[in-house]
């Protein structure tokens, strides 16, 4: 074990859905619309090592959760074609399937090495037919009702309900289902069920994520005879829909114009102001909700003492793309973004090794199992691809590499100490910028610099151990890739 003079006794991983790195205070660069109030997490960043170059290492929502919970790549997802997996989205991604039985999760290392473990998560995904990223849980608890999670059943909401919060331009952007009874992945069909899942939450607690900070909280409460404990907390939010209690979304646009509470996956450069300004809204203020009931967790360890022996990481698998750029919201693996691709990972030791500093290393996600492995003196039974960052963030040790590849779709995004690049992993339609972050009126400079091209594409295609599997091939030769983990991704 490196960072620390012994083993760390406790564990807790943090993800949030759809966290932007600049949503977050500590960093100090808030979004071109305005700055979030984060004074949770801002104030365990201050006890924490923040690290300023955190990507995914492949993407959307299952493949990040299947690299973070092993340590090993999913890019590019070999055994990964799954799109015709019943009773969830069809065509999804490749790679958005269960974790492989052959891939040990860190909960049944943990498990192996006498920890007590926990899930608690309302990321529906993750419990879908034929997923499986409880593996190795002592106790795993399923909050229902996020998206279009089948929670409840009826009676499907009105018209005039789903016009209140969803406008009609947006309703109509992808077409609609032919009825309200039929499963099609309109959007209507979409409005309806999540409208459905959220009626009579009248009380702040009863907001997802609020949900999931309590039942973490309780999770810890009632497990405090464990000699050492590992606890995944997963929440869904800020992911979308973006419903909010009115008093979070009034501190960033306290007008009473019109309800936008869902992401179209689409570049709408005409999009009305008013709309624009109200879904950021309603994306900050939960944000700033995720916010509150973080702190409400950071509670709870301090005031039952596990606090003072645990490693605390908290993190996102992507953020979201809020009109900056084409004037689209959503997330997508061709053409990338930095809104999407860029992740907060906060890391607080036990010891408070590092608290208040930055580390400018380029980390991925498969690295934050190896640095949790490492920390707790915990030996893998087969190797894993991450690399631990303990040295490097906690004792002046040296940076694990020199670029990053995250892989999405039939496309990929390599990024170094200078460019970025984004092109399908057959070579094809580059976009590169010469800026690891671009702005959002950077020029495509790939047919200028077509050697910078190539070296960044041969870094990539390395990263891709075993080559691109023909199926992923055969996607790339599409105009572009399906977008997230969103319905509207089946209606092309």
């Amino acid at each position: 074990m490196s960072g620390g003079n012994a083993p760390v006794r406790h564990v807790i991983l943090v993800v949030f859905d759809t966290l932007r790195r600049d949503a977050v205070g500590c960093y100090g660069t808030p979004a071109p619309w305005g700055a979030i109030a984060t004074p949770h997490l801002d104030a365990f960043a201050a006890e924490s090592v923040r690290f300023d170059r955190a990507y995914p290492e492949a993407l959307p929502t299952l493949c990040a959760r299947r690299t973070i919970y092993t340590g090993r790549r999913t890019f590019p997802f070999h055994n990964g074609d799954f799109r015709h997996i019943k009773g969830d989205f069809v065509g999804i991604a490749p790679g958005w399937g269960p974790i492989p039985e052959s891939q040990s999760t860190l909960a049944e290392m943990y498990e192996a090495g006498g920890f007590r473990t926990g899930l608690i998560s309302d990321l529906y995904h993750e419990f879908k037919p034929s997923k499986n990223f409880w593996r190795g849980f002592h106790q795993w608890t399923f909050i229902r009702g996020q998206e279009a999670d089948a929670a409840r059943s009826g009676p499907y909401p009105s018209q005039e309900e789903i016009d209140y919060w969803v406008p009609r331009e947006l309703q109509e952007l992808r077409g609609k289902a032919t009825g309200l009874e039929q499963p099609g992945y309109g959007a209507h069909w979409f409005s309806s069920r999540i409208l459905l899942n959220m009626r009579d939450r009248v009380r702040e607690e009863q907001w997802f994520n609020a949900q999931v900070m309590q039942e973490s909280a309780r999770w810890i409460e009632q497990n405090l005879d464990a000699q050492r404990l590992f606890l995944t907390v997963e929440s869904f939010d800020p992911h979308e829909p973006w419903f909010v209690p009115e008093h979070y979304r009034r501190r960033y646009d306290a007008g009473n114009g019109r309800e936008q509470v869902i992401s179209p996956y689409a570049e709408m450069p005409w999009l009305p102001g008013d709309l624009v300004t109200r879904t950021r809204a309603n994306y900050a203020g939960l944000v700033e909700m995720c916010d509150r009931w973080f702190g409400h967790l950071m509670e709870t360890l301090r005031v039952t003492g596990v606090l003072d022996d645990a490693l605390v990481i908290v993190t996102s698998d992507h953020g979201h793309s809020l009109w900056e750029r084409r004037g689209y919201i959503g997330k997508r693996g061709y053409p990338s973004d930095p809104e999407s691709y860029e992740v907060p990972l906060l890391v607080r030791h036990p010891q408070r090794l590092g608290a208040g500093t930055t580390c400018n290393a380029f980390v991925q996600h498969h690295d934050i199992a190896a640095t949790m492995l490492d920390a707790t003196g915990v030996t893998p039974p087969e190797p894993i691809d991450g690399r631990s960052f303990l040295q490097t963030a906690f004792s002046g040790g040296a940076p694990l590499r020199d670029h990053v590849t995250i892989g999405w779709g039939g496309a990929m995004t390599v990024i170094d100490d200078r460019w970025w690049l984004n092109v399908k992993v057959n070579g094809r339609g580059p976009f590169l910028y010469d800026s690891p972050r671009p702005a959002p009126d950077a020029l495509n400079v790939a047919e200028r610099h077509p050697d910078v091209v190539k070296r960044l594409f041969d870094l990539g295609k390395s990263d891709a151990v075993g080559g691109f599997p023909d199926y992923l091939l055969h996607q790339a030769e599409s105009a572009e890739d399906a977008p997230g983990c969103s319905p509207f991704a089946a209606i092309r």
